[in-house]
C-alpha cells in the first residue's frame, strides 16, 4: 500500500528513450493516426478505428452494410470526434513513425464500460472526483514487447494530471491469450499504482489510482 501510494502521489513523467517519442491524438496528428491503424496493428483494430468504447451500446448496424462500409463509417465517425476534441488519445512514434497507441478519455466520452452488469456493481458513485477511463492500446506487430504499451500509459497518465487529475480506471487482462488483450495488462497497471477493485469476468479486471493535479502536488510541497 506504502509503494502504490507514493506513486499515485508523485509527478507523473513519460520515460525517457531516445527511440520513442509521444503526443496526443488532435487534428494535427490525426493523419499518423490513420497510418497507424491502416498497418492492422492488431485484430480488429483497422475495422474498429478504436470506436468501440464510445459507444453506449452495440454498434448500429443497417440491413445490407457491408464490411468495408462499417470499417469506413467507424474512421469518418472517429475523425468527427477528433475534430470536436471527444476523443483523447496517446500516440507513439518510433524515429518518427507511429507504432503505438493508447486511449484514455473522461467517462462520458466512453461509456461502453457502463453496461457491463459486473461494472455496475463497483461503478463510481462520488461526483466530486474526475473520473477517467483507460481503454485500449494498439501497438505495431513489428514493435511488440519492447514497452511501447508501457509508455502510452505514462504518457496518458501524465496529460490525465495536467487536465487536473482524477480517479483513472483501467479493465485489463489477467493473462496474455485472454480475451480483450487491447485493453493492457494487469502487470503493467500495477507498475504504474493501480490497484484491483473487483472482477470482471474470468480473464479481465477492474483497476484504480487517483491521480493529484500538478496545482494539488504544488500545494502539498
Amino acid at each position: 500500500m506504502g509503494r502504490n501510494r507514493r506513486k499515485a502521489n508523485s509527478v507523473i513523467t513519460v520515460p525517457r528513450d531516445t527511440e520513442y517519442s509521444t503526443k496526443q491524438l488532435s487534428k494535427g496528428t490525426w493523419r499518423d493516426f490513420e497510418r497507424l491503424f491502416e498497418t492492422h496493428p492488431a485484430p480488429g483494430a483497422y475495422p474498429c478505428w478504436c470506436m468501440h468504447c464510445h459507444w453506449r451500446g452495440p454498434e448500429t448496424k443497417s440491413k445490407g452494410d457491408s464490411r468495408a462500409k462499417l470499417i469506413e463509417r467507424n474512421r469518418r465517425d472517429k475523425k468527427t470526434l477528433v475534430k470536436q476534441g471527444r476523443s483523447h488519445g496517446i500516440l507513439v512514434y518510433a524515429h518518427g513513425e507511429p507504432v503505438g497507441w493508447c486511449q484514455y478519455g473522461p467517462s462520458q466520452e466512453l461509456p461502453r464500460i457502463d453496461n457491463n452488469p459486473r461494472y455496475r456493481k463497483f461503478a463510481h458513485g462520488n461526483g466530486n472526483e474526475r473520473l477517467w477511463r483507460i481503454t485500449c492500446f494498439v501497438v505495431h506487430k513489428n514493435f511488440r514487447c519492447r514497452g511501447v504499451a508501457h509508455i502510452g500509459l505514462r504518457a496518458a497518465l501524465a496529460a490525465i494530471q495536467n487536465e487536473g487529475g482524477g480517479l483513472v480506471e483501467a479493465y485489463p487482462i489477467k493473462r496474455w491469450g485472454a480475451y480483450q488483450e487491447w485493453r493492457g495488462t494487469v502487470s503493467m497497471f500495477e507498475n504504474e499504482g493501480f490497484q484491483i477493485v473487483a472482477p470482471l469476468g474470468k480473464s479481465n479486471v477492474l483497476m484504480r489510482r487517483t491521480i493529484l493535479s500538478c496545482r494539488q502536488m504544488c500545494r502539498l510541497g
